[in-house]
């Protein structure tokens, strides 16, 4: 954690933090916030969860997430919702420098803590910004185009009117950037790939998945994410969601897990517990579990 952060009164007459204002006092507190968040570094590149977020600004999660989609939508910076990585863009020159000379101690100190960043999309893009005013030599990861992104409010827009495709938290300002060479997975509906992990002798959610790490730092318990995904396979296999295809079914849940779509519990930032409709569906599940045992009970 930083012991302080720059942030300089020209800042509200920047065309950035005007175009923030047209957009609600949301996506003003969502960009000081990133500017002093306890995550963030002088990179202006570090992990920054949205369950934090929320419950530190007071915003909610309805609220931060209209505020960073206005941030990303004005280029003030990009976030990637797999690996919960932010990268405000200008930060690192504010935070520095604009330039340093290549004896300054600054440029080590630079690439340390680059090195030490976890795995994620803006690396290369972050070398290529920085890497000359900077006097960086070494970078990582590889170019990956950036995306437009869409709020998760947006999303549940989708889910629950137009049923349309999920949203993804990715980056944006890609111009300049070349396209990525990743092959492409084919979009499937939840029973295909439910049926080829069966056949492949694969778990559909797997154990090292990281949405299993984000649950036990959010306090979501086991039996609270078994029962999700049970609501989630259901609602895409038999109810309203049974057509929608998906290429990365895993991700897809961890994103209702995140954004509690399926509101089967509630926080203050504490505690998690179950709510009205979590209770309802625990105790469907319970009672079909009991059930399956006497049926195999012997007479």
């Amino acid at each position: 954690m930083r012991d302080y952060a720059k942030v300089g009164p020209k800042l509200w007459h920047g065309k950035t933090c005007k175009e923030l204002r047209k957009r609600g006092p949301e996506a003003l507190v969502v960009a000081l916030y990133l500017m002093t968040s306890p995550n963030s570094n002088m990179l202006g590149l570090f992990s920054q969860p949205i369950l934090y977020m929320a419950h530190e600004t007071g915003l909610g999660q309805e609220g931060t997430l209209k505020g960073l989609k206005a941030c990303i939508e004005v280029g003030f910076c990009c976030y990637d919702e797999d690996t919960e990585m932010v990268w405000v863009y200008e930060m690192a020159k504010y935070q520095i420098a604009s330039e340093l000379k290549p004896s300054d101690l600054r440029c080590k100190g630079v690439q340390k803590d680059y090195d030490a960043l976890p795995d994620n999309p803006f690396l290369a893009a972050f070398f290529d910004r920085y890497s000359k005013p900077f006097h960086m030599d070494k970078q990582r990861g590889s170019q990956v185009p950036c995306e437009t992104l869409s709020s998760q409010e947006q999303e549940q827009e989708q889910e629950q009117a137009q049923e349309q495709d999920s949203f993804s938290l990715r980056s944006k300002e890609s111009a300049g950037k070349p396209a990525s060479t990743r092959p492409k997975r084919e979009e499937t509906i939840l029973k295909t790939y439910l049926d080829a992990c069966k056949a492949a002798g694969k778990k559909p959610l797997p154990a090292d998945h990281s949405v299993r790490d984000y649950c036990r730092d959010a306090g979501i318990s086991e039996e609270m994410l078994q029962v999700a995904w049970v609501v989630f396979r259901e609602d895409h296999t038999t109810g309203t969601s049974k057509g929608k295809k998906k290429k990365d079914w895993p991700g897809h849940f961890a994103n209702a897990v995140k954004g509690c779509w399926a509101k089967l519990w509630w926080t203050d930032g504490a505690t998690v517990a179950w709510t009205s409709r979590g209770q309802q569906e625990k105790a469907v599940l319970d009672a079909r579990a009991k059930a399956r045992e006497t049926a195999h009970e012997p007479a």
